[in-house]
């Protein structure tokens, strides 16, 4: 299960599949060193996106 303290880098190796939910809300540089590391709460906060449906698109869709 991915959660909010999870390492977008680590999201996106495991489940490369995820990246659209990614890139649908502004997340563009999936690539970067900063934006690898960051956890998904971090990088909702810094898009101004709502966290916790970001975590139940990709949840679903994993599950």
């Amino acid at each position: 299960m991915i959660t909010k303290d999870t390492i977008i880098g680590d999201v996106l190796d495991q489940h490369p599949d995820t990246a659209p939910f990614f890139l649908e809300i502004g997340m563009h540089c999936l690539g970067c060193p900063s934006a690898r590391g960051e956890t998904i709460e971090q990088a909702c906060a810094v898009h101004g996106q709502d966290v916790d449906a970001l975590l139940e698109k990709i949840n679903g869709f994993l599950a």
